[in-house]
């Protein structure tokens, strides 16, 4: 018997009964009329999510499958990229572009603070030759959400240079116009706020973007978003697409255009204060004291040197059914982490809080 959960990861993430119910859809053929009718459906609704009039394409993979399509279809073994980072996913995004050949300049950004998008006009005024930028647009390890929309006026208004973005935990939750902030691929994927589950990812193309790929010379077989948009107009994908998460996309993508994108942002945007107010009513101090970067999907939280940090996650699992995340690289054992993104309320996150309340004294915290 499988007990519920309070699933407060920052992905997978819950998912709505109706949605459970649409994933149980019968199978039909991917290559048939009803799958043709359905890619159809959904990849205009999601053009309308990522505010892009440009192509979107689906691709049956994790998020990091949408991360690796965007490198091998817009750059070459040898080309320079610029890569900001300060976090486990910025740092994940640039090993991805290296292990195809990119030569990788990192810009290492304390983790838990934003990246300064001057940092980033520094180092493409002293190096013209680099010729794209990848960018974590929230960073899942640090709870830090950076300010894309300068970046972008720096990366493609001052230098107009190629903008890949990591929009994993971020699109459908924070506000990312694509084509408003001119971000040439922009990656997600399905666990997070589209809530569905793992099996997923979408891209948006820029024009920009297709004109880099015609030159691109990384290797790219499966992620071939050539293929995928041939294939896409005439209502397929190149390969074998989960078919049950395609039912569940377009119950999800439904609910968030009847909701409405801008409502859907308020109520993360709600949910994230409240969550962050929350833990510092417990005494606890967040690993950013940065309100105005701090993430409307997932809250990171120190733990206090006299509290057994392992333990406390082991707990609230156990005992309390309540799933966090943990630290992640370098902050391993130093944090825990809240996720607060898709299909989240507050109620959710006050059984998280109370059971806070109720473990922290047990494995050594007595602020209260």
């Amino acid at each position: 018997m499988v007990i519920r959960q309070n699933l407060r990861t920052p992905g997978p993430t819950p998912i709505p009964d109706d949605i459970v119910a649409a994933l149980g859809s019968p199978m039909i053929d991917h290559r048939g009329p009803e799958f043709r009718d359905l890619i159809r459906k959904v990849t205009a609704q999601l053009k309308q999510v990522f505010m892009t009039r440009y192509d979107v394409l689906i691709l049956t993979a994790s998020g990091t499958g949408s991360l690796e399509a965007a490198i091998v279809n817009s750059l070459s073994p040898g080309d320079k990229v610029l890569m900001p980072t300060a976090g486990a996913f910025g740092d994940r995004f640039g090993d991805a572009a290296e292990a195809y050949g990119a030569q990788v300049q990192r810009l290492l950004v304390e983790w838990g603070t934003a990246i300064d998008p001057d940092i980033i006009r520094r180092a493409l005024r002293a190096d013209p030759e680099i010729k794209a930028v990848l960018i974590t647009h929230n960073e899942t390890s640090t709870g830090i959400t950076h300010d894309l929309e300068a970046i972008s006026s720096v990366v493609k208004g001052e230098f107009n240079k190629l903008l890949l973005v990591d929009a994993v935990s971020s699109l459908g939750c924070i506000p990312l116009p694509v084509d408003g902030w001119n971000c040439d691929l922009v990656g997600t994927a399905s666990q997070k706020g589209f809530m569905i589950p793992p099996g997923l990812s979408f891209i948006s193309v820029s024009p920009a973007a297709w004109e880099a790929q015609k030159t691109a010379a990384m290797p790219r077989f499966y992620f071939d978003l050539k293929a995928a948009r041939q294939y896409l107009e005439r209502g397929q994908t190149p390969w074998t697409p989960n078919v049950a998460a395609f039912y569940g996309l377009s119950a999800a993508l439904d609910k968030l255009l009847v909701q409405g994108m801008e409502s859907v942002f308020e109520h993360h945007a709600d949910i994230g204060q409240f969550t962050r107010e929350g833990v510092r009513d417990l005494g606890l101090d967040l690993l950013s004291q940065d309100e105005a970067r701090a993430s409307n999907t997932v809250t990171a939280v120190k733990i206090p040197a006299s509290v057994d940090g392992p333990r406390l996650v082991k707990l609230m699992h156990d005992e309390e059914h309540v799933v966090l995340a943990g630290g992640q690289g370098k902050l391993a054992g130093k944090i825990f982490r809240i996720g607060h993104l898709g299909y989240v309320s507050r109620e959710d996150i006050e059984e998280v809080l109370a059971a806070l309340k109720r473990v922290l004294p047990r494995v050594g915290y007595s602020a209260f």
